[in-house]
């Protein structure tokens, strides 16, 4: 009997093993038994977690937002917001300041009833739990009403303006899935941190696609779901479906087996941005397309404003006169990418200010120097040997000192290793030099990216670093939450320590404009403080090229942060 029940478990693994060597094996595009076939996706790592609470990396949140929906989404042509698990937009009562929604008729992945009940409990879940990265979005939502089963009411404690755009595009859980979870969690010592622990090995969400498999390392299955709402509606002017049986998520650790993969045929899509290198390999491919886009990302050299010289708006101005950003874009980014002037990128078009304040745009090398030395010099600066002499040459400058006459010490730029971002590590390289040449004493230190955060953000200690947001949402509240004093604390998103009064009442004032044309010129005019202040200086966006097989799939959608979005995934179609 034994012998039979191992012979059983050993046929089943060589079935699964089968299977799974078709989907991931070169050639045709593999069908399922219902004729559609399934999209293979390259991907350099697995997802960390899928317990959403915990989800934080960029893998995990890809995989997330295929499984849970929110109630509003950005439409790709011109990023305005339509209702998706909600059926309209809200109803805005600005009297009692309560927004009223009615739902979708939709079901979860395991066939049940969509409901306002899961839209309340996923609200009451994360204040009671205060969890991180979504509890800031609801802690102005005073109380939240059943209404009926499609129809919710949430009541504010005062106007939010990003409420609809940021808090309401929050992912709905559902409460069935969660209740018993979260009642386990409340029950032990530390409440978030179990709920976080818990895995989740089979995300219900109601989103286009349901975790059917997963093989840690190797690969992830995602079927189609097949309860899904969207299937044959069309919104924005894109029917949806999907179109296919499902995504296969093959992991390959390394960019290069991802390429070679997209090029032997092995995978469909590589989801990730294609490095310069890389593109001449691809770009006389008639069976891959590139597709170049914007990201809304934000590379900048931050400084530490608690402690001089950052501290002085003098030395930061002449520190963004020297930095030359094209230089960075054309030669350490070789040209892909665009250099930035404000901390919103180019491509966020309706809030993005492009009168910012620019230092040094157009100047060469030499008069990058002489126009810093300038600021510095009518702030009180002075070097042993100025790095311009009495005839106006550019020469070598040693020891500079203060305004009050202390010479500088050693300043430190953190950057992350190279091995981790080679961009970001070149970019402090590069600001190391142009500084020395002003005679700054200044050395850049690559470091672990982990330990770095927790130097900048936790401990406060540090001169000036390099760091980046590969994809900022795209309404730019973070204009308020970066640069507030009130977030000029340990873990807080104020890393520089920039106060401010006049900017800190700007930012109160647009969180709670509840006009979107007003709440744009408040936007605009806390871009341009910034850019004059400098807490932070906005360096570079690196363009996104990615790359699919024309000939396997059509009907990629683009839009800002590339094709790797549900409505490409609900829209892709394979080629006859």
């Amino acid at each position: 009997m034994k012998n039979i029940q191992r012979l059983r478990r050993f046929s089943g693994l060589m079935l699964l093993l089968l299977g799974l060597a078709g989907l991931v094996g070169p050639g045709a595009a593999p069908v399922a038994a219902s004729g559609s076939p399934i999209l293979k996706v390259g991907v350099l790592e697995e997802p960390k977690s899928l317990n959403l609470w915990l989800a934080t990396d960029v893998w995990s949140s890809r995989v997330i937002r295929m499984i849970y929906e929110p109630l509003y989404v950005r439409e790709p042509k011109n990023l305005d917001l339509v209702p998706w698990l909600a059926a309209e937009m809200p109803e805005y009562d600005p009297q009692a300041q309560t927004y009223t929604i009615k739902l979708r008729e939709a079901k979860w992945s395991d066939g049940s009833e969509f409901t306002a009940d899961d839209v309340a409990y996923t609200a009451w879940l994360i204040q009671a739990f205060k969890i991180p990265l979504y509890y800031d979005l609801w802690d102005n939502v005073a109380k939240v009403e059943v209404l009926d089963a499609r129809k919710v009411r949430f009541t504010l404690t005062g106007p939010l303006a990003t409420f609809v755009s940021r808090t309401l595009a929050t992912p709905i859980v559902q409460r069935a899935q969660w209740e018993a979870i979260a009642e386990k969690a409340s029950q032990a010592d530390k409440p978030l941190a179990k709920l976080r622990e818990g895995k989740i090995a089979k995300p219900i969400g109601t989103g286009p696609f349901m975790l059917v498999q997963q093989q840690s390392g190797v690969l992830m299955h995602l079927q189609s779901n097949p309860h899904y709402w969207g299937r044959g509606q069309t919104i924005a002017g894109i029917p949806l479906g999907p179109h296919i049986q499902g995504v296969l998520l093959k992991v390959f650790g390394t960019a290069d087996a991802a390429i070679l993969g997209l090029r032997k045929g092995d995978i469909d899509f590589y989801w990730n941005g294609i490095l310069p290198g890389y593109l001449g390999e691809l770009k006389d491919n008639k069976e891959i397309t590139l597709y170049h886009g914007k990201k809304s990302a934000l590379y900048f050299l931050g400084f530490n404003l608690r402690r001089p010289p950052m501290s002085d708006p003098a030395f930061r101005q002449a520190v963004a006169t020297l930095v030359d950003k094209d230089f960075i874009v054309e030669r350490i980014l070789q040209g892909a990418g665009e250099a930035m002037t404000s901390v919103v990128p180019e491509g966020n078009t309706y809030f993005h200010n492009s009168k910012c304040q620019t230092w040094g745009q157009g100047l060469s090398k030499e008069q990058r120097i002489k126009a810093a030395y300038e600021i510095l010099k009518a702030a009180g600066y002075t070097w042993k040997t100025p790095p311009v002499n009495a005839q106006g040459q550019v020469q070598k400058a040693e020891i500079m000192s203060g305004p009050g006459g202390v010479n500088l010490d050693e300043l430190t730029i953190l950057t992350p290793p190279s091995d981790y971002d080679p961009n970001r590590a070149m970019a402090g390289m590069m600001i190391q030099e142009w500084l020395k040449d002003l005679g700054v004493p200044v050395s850049a230190r690559p470091m672990a990216f982990n330990a770095m955060l927790q130097q900048v953000k936790n401990r406060h200690d540090f001169d000036l670093f390099v760091l980046g947001y590969g994809r900022l949402n795209l309404d730019p509240d973070y204009l308020r939450t970066f640069f507030t004093s009130s977030q000029d604390k340990s873990g807080g998103w104020n890393m520089s320590g920039y106060r401010n009064p006049k900017y800190d009442e700007l930012a109160t004032r647009s969180e709670e404009e509840m006009d979107p044309a007003k709440r744009r010129v408040i936007l605009h005019e806390m871009q341009m403080i910034i850019s004059q202040d400098i807490p932070y200086l906005p360096l570079y966006n690196p363009s996104l090229v990615e790359g699919a097989r024309s000939d396997r799939f059509s009907g990629w959608v683009e839009m800002v942060d590339g094709i790797g979005n549900n409505w490409s995934f609900l829209s892709i179609k394979p080629v006859k």
